[in-house]
């Protein structure tokens, strides 16, 4: 016996589109935040307050980049 299951749903509206968009710019702003936070206070760390912690000031956008935004 062969059992098909189809689920349909309805297309976005304008509505749900605009929703969707308003949400993505929060989250983009709030990760934004997030890294520049992230930035702000390494660089206010000490050299040998970042290598205790095993960070290069060189690497701090990077570390920054990737606590707001993952593994890019």
């Amino acid at each position: 016996m062969a059992y098909v299951n189809s689920t349909r749903t309805a297309a976005n509206g304008l509505a749900d589109r605009f929703a969707a968009l308003v949400n993505g710019i929060r989250v983009a702003a709030q990760r934004r935040a997030v890294y520049e936070k992230t930035v702000r206070e390494l660089e206010g760390l000490t050299n040998r307050e970042l290598a205790d912690l095993g960070i290069a000031r060189l690497n701090i956008r990077d570390v920054a980049r990737e606590a707001a935004f993952g593994n890019i």
